[in-house]
């Protein structure tokens, strides 16, 4: 009976929650309902085991009505002690029965909102995309459409497994119904938004390749039309980038230079200072660097360089280039087909390395052979020093270049390639070219320790060369030669005779003798073939030959591997028999040239040229530094003296004396203001920086060839004179100094204010000095116009000539007429000249009226300067007025107030100059010599023409030598440790 009371009770529970919850907006989630009315009823149930901590934590944290408050339900009276059993079976039946369509009826509508809620939620998330449309292409909206449609189904899905799993778990219904719509929704985000990001990824790269295609159309029609349009400047583009990649090559030289020293430097430090460390160097290492040392020393004392070396000799296109690479491992040199590509002998240093590189002896950069980039670059690098070797107008060049080349497996020698004997000078080449060639194999050649290699190209007659008998010249009993014949491959397809080739090898045809014969192929003839190609191209041709298989060749005269096994045998075999032969050579060299020293030159230092240019070079930067410690003073005193020197004319021929001929001081004060103004626009700056340059060059060639007493050498006059020529002539005064000084001198010269009586005598003694000069300068004129007076006729018996008498009695006639009238205008009138004219005529003198003029110029001068003069000694005592302007007094004094203005201007113009001297021409000055010498340093022409003399000479011999012997004597011990 409890148990049916209970039922009712729960019962009237879920029915009032339904109608209250019918009154509410909106769909409420009624899976949350069928629960509570279920934890309530079927607490008991003997199939659901919930706990009550469970239950309220879901309905806290999943339900939404855990915010709303529930009413309080009026419960109908329970009587106890009444126990149904089976009576009412049909009243649980119906329970059951309604308790599936309430569960039915919440689980579809909980789950609905629950799942259209949380997808409202992550929509709000997404960014609006509605602007961006048109990226998007119209097959992903579609795809949009099927995804709302599957979300849905997704939904529809979710409440049907609630369904299921009611029947199963019903307490964890609410639980996996909203996961699962969670975690549906995520993947939605995430599926559309990784969609949307792929595309604009895509339409990112594809805009990106839009504009690169874009730019290398555009890049590639302007090229193109580039090409076009500039096609005729091609040849002076080139010669451009020669002569910017030689200069920029020499720095980069310096450079490498010394940062090879650093490099030793920093080797030979550690953590207790710097000790003395001796680089372990291979021992061809070493030969080599003797080589390199002998190649620049000059044999002024007979000293023959008779260290062997291997000379790679042969007519031009014979394979010379193509032996060595093959003896080398490696393409390293430039190559052309059929023209002349080495112009100036190249020295190759093989040694046994771990790693196949090459660098040159003057760079520390290491070229990788293994590259095709850096064996490139190396090749590029070997024709641009050929053409720096080689001078104007010139083909090829005696000057060596030397290049180490390092590799597993390679033989240890020395090689010299020389340039390809020609028979005919061809267009291009300079006359004397053919014997240029012929000069350079012969120096090489003509050592007797020389092991010549003589290359033959066997696809062409034997009568055509030229090599041979150059060969059989030089070493006629074939004591060092070996011969090598190249091409074999197409002489066995050419010759018709293989028996020619047999006499060949076996010295039969040619008259020149030869310690062996080799025959080798370098190749298809292909320059991009790679030398293991080559290799196993000769080693598969011989296999094949003829030649090996008639026994006409032997194995051991076959393929470049045993020549160059041959060739290292007899380098090393030649080093030890004549090694220490030469070493005793230049130690008598040394001894003698030791001695002359002492004789010549006992008390002075054995300084090369090298170490004389540093010592000239630190006195010019030292007088350099001196010129800048030049008193402010004495600048201002020459810059003024100088300044007034050079405008001195001009102030007083073309201001001063048309002014004073004016009749008042108004206009005399306004003809001076204009010709001041136009003179200060157009000519007085420029004069001002113009002396103030030549200022600068006086001191500082006075402080260049100033002589230092005893501690001053000669030896450096000609540098010295070359760096500062070379300076002054890079050297340029600041462009905007005419413009501020056009300012300040227009306001020195408005300034017509004169404070004290001492500016006043001042302004007058200048004004006295002037014109004392100018009148001396006039009475010499007039002396040389008139001739000696009486005086000079007398004591030194001089006469006059005819002319100077026509010019004195002319004088004598105008100087009476100024007698007459002293306020005499400066120019005479016609009918004047034609009264002195005729006067003259009188007294039987003929004169030309040109010849009145000039000398009225000089007498009428004489007079104005001593008039002005005399006026200038009243004026003394007329600063009073002055200060009074001149009121109610006779006197003025306006000449005197406009040199005080010239003498102010001269003044405040010095000053500007020296500001504009020591504060920035003079710093620019001593950075252009020091670029001149850093310049000359880099120039060896340039300091053996500066720097000579036979003391120089004597002095670079000694080193020379001495450095050889060191050298050969250290080669010496490394050789019979080696042994």
């Amino acid at each position: 009976m409890w148990r049916l009371r209970r039922a009712a009770v729960a019962c009237e529970v879920c029915q009032s929650l339904v109608k209250h919850s019918s009154g509410i907006k909106g769909s409420l989630p009624l899976q949350k309902l069928h629960l509570v009315s279920r934890s309530i009823y079927h607490s008991h149930h003997p199939t659901l085991k919930l706990q009550r901590p469970q239950f309220r934590t879901s309905f806290h944290q999943f339900s939404s009505l855990a915010n709303l408050p529930l009413r309080k339900l009026k419960l109908s009276p329970m009587k106890y002690g009444y126990q149904p059993r089976r009576h009412f079976w049909p009243a649980r039946l119906a329970a059951r029965l309604l308790k599936l369509r309430y569960l039915i009826l919440g689980s579809a509508v909980g789950g609905g909102y629950t799942a259209k809620k949380t997808f409202d939620q992550w929509k709000d998330l997404i960014p609006d995309l509605s602007d961006y449309k048109w990226i998007v292409p119209d097959i992903v909206w579609e795809i949009d459409e099927y995804i709302d449609l599957g979300h849905k189904l997704v939904s529809e899905v979710i409440g049907a497994s609630d369904l299921l799993l009611l029947l199963g778990s019903p307490g964890e219904t609410a639980f996996r119904a909203t996961d699962h719509g969670s975690e549906s929704d995520k993947h939605y985000r995430k599926g559309l938004l990784g969609e949307l990001i792929l595309l604009q990824q895509q339409i990112q790269e594809h805009e990106e390749e839009a504009r690169r295609a874009a730019g290398q159309y555009s890049t590639s029609y302007a090229q193109q039309k580039r090409k076009v349009t500039d096609k005729e400047k091609i040849d002076q583009l080139q010669e451009e980038l020669l002569h910017t990649q030689l200069k920029y090559q020499r720095i980069l030289e310096r450079l490498e230079k010394e940062n090879k020293e650093l490099r030793k430097l920093v080797l030979q430090k550690d953590d207790k200072g710097i000790h003395q460390r001796k680089l372990k160097k291979s021992l061809i290492d070493m030969y080599s660097e003797v080589l390199d040392v002998l190649s620049d020393y000059d044999a002024s004392y007979n000293t023959q360089d008779h260290l062997p070396r291997v000379v790679v000799v042969g007519d031009q296109s014979a394979g010379k280039t193509s032996v060595l690479e093959m003896i080398a491992q490696a393409r390293i040199f430039p190559r052309g087909s059929g023209e002349m590509m080495t112009r100036s002998p190249v020295k190759v240093t093989l040694s046994e390395g771990p790693h196949h590189v090459a660098l040159f002896k003057d760079s520390s950069r290491e070229f990788d052979l293994t590259k095709e980039e850096d064996l490139a670059a190396l090749r590029h690098e070997i024709e641009l020093r050929m053409r720096k070797n080689v001078k104007e107008g010139c083909t090829v060049s005696p000057e060596t270049i030397s290049l180490n080349v390092k590799g597993p497996g390679l033989q240890r020698m020395v090689l010299v390639d020389l340039p390809g004997v020609i028979n005919t000078v061809t267009s291009g080449m300079a006359p004397d070219t053919k014997e240029t060639i012929f000069s350079i194999s012969k120096a090489y050649m003509q050592n007797p320790n020389a092991i010549i290699l003589c290359i033959q190209d066997g696809s062409v007659d034997a009568e055509r060369s030229i090599v041979t008998d150059l060969v059989s010249q030089m070493d006629p009993h074939g004591r060092r030669t070996i011969f090598v014949l190249t091409k074999v491959d197409l002489a066995e397809k050419n010759v018709a005779s293989p028996s020619r080739i047999q006499q060949i090898i076996e010295g039969k045809l040619f008259p020149m003798k030869a310690l062996g014969y080799f025959a080798v192929v370098t190749g298809k003839g292909n320059s991009s073939e790679s030398i293991e190609a080559i290799r196993e191209y000769e080693e598969e041709f011989f296999q094949n030959s003829k030649l090996l298989k008639t026994s006409m060749l032997k194995a051991h005269q076959v393929t470049t591997r045993n020549l160059s096994l041959a060739v290292s045998d007899c380098f090393w075999k030649m080093v030890r028999e004549s090694v220490e032969q030469q070493a005793d050579s230049f130690k008598a060299t040394r001894f003698n040239l030791e001695t002359e020293w002492k004789n010549n030159y006992p008390r002075l230092r054995e300084l090369d040229r090298n170490e004389l240019f540093e010592k000239a070079k630190n006195e010019i930067l030292d007088e350099v530094i001196s010129l800048s410690q030049v008193t402010p003073k004495h600048w201002e005193e020459i810059l003024q003296q100088s300044l007034w020197e050079r405008v001195s004319t001009h102030v007083i021929e073309n201001i001063y004396l048309p002014a004073a001929q004016t009749m008042n001081s108004g206009t005399f004060n306004t003809t001076v203001d204009i010709k001041l103004k136009q003179w200060t626009d157009k000519q007085l700056p420029n004069k001002a920086v113009e002396v103030a340059w030549e200022t600068l060059q006086e001191e500082f060639s006075r402080f260049m060839t100033e002589p230092k007493g005893k501690e001053h050498d000669d030896i450096f006059d000609k540098l010295k004179e070359a760096v500062k020529e070379e300076s002054i002539k890079r050297h340029k005064w600041n462009d905007f100094a005419e413009d501020s000084l056009r300012v300040i001198q227009h306001n020195a010269l408005e300034d017509r204010s004169i404070s004290d009586k001492q500016q006043w005598d001042a302004a007058i003694y200048f004004m006295e000095e002037a014109l004392q000069a100018r009148l001396k300068d006039t009475e010499n004129a007039i002396e040389n116009m008139i001739g000696p007076d009486w005086k000079k006729r007398w004591l030194y018996w001089k006469n006059r000539t005819q002319e100077q008498f026509v010019h004195n009695e002319t004088k004598n006639e105008l100087e009476k007429m100024l007698k007459c009238n002293e306020e005499h205008p400066a120019y005479l009138a016609s009918d004047e000249i034609t009264t002195v004219r005729k006067n003259l005529e009188s007294r039987g003198v003929e004169v030309d009226p040109s010849l009145i003029k000039d000398t009225w110029h000089q007498v009428y001068r004489r007079h104005f300067l001593k008039t002005a003069l005399n006026h200038c000694n009243l004026c003394r005592r007329g600063f009073y007025y002055y200060q009074r302007h001149f009121v109610d007094s006779e006197l003025e004094c306006n000449d005197v107030v406009l040199f005080w203005r010239i003498q102010r201007m001269l003044a405040i113009t010095a000053n500007t100059l020296r500001q504009q001297l020591t504060n920035t021409e003079v710093r620019r000055l001593e950075k252009n010599v020091k670029e001149v010498l850093e310049d000359f340093a880099e120039d060896g022409e340039k300091k053996v023409k500066l720097l000579t003399g036979k003391r120089v000479q004597l002095a670079e011999d000694l080193k020379k030598v001495r450095e050889i012997q060191e050298k050969l004597d250290a080669f010496i011990e490394a050789l019979h440790q080696e042994k």
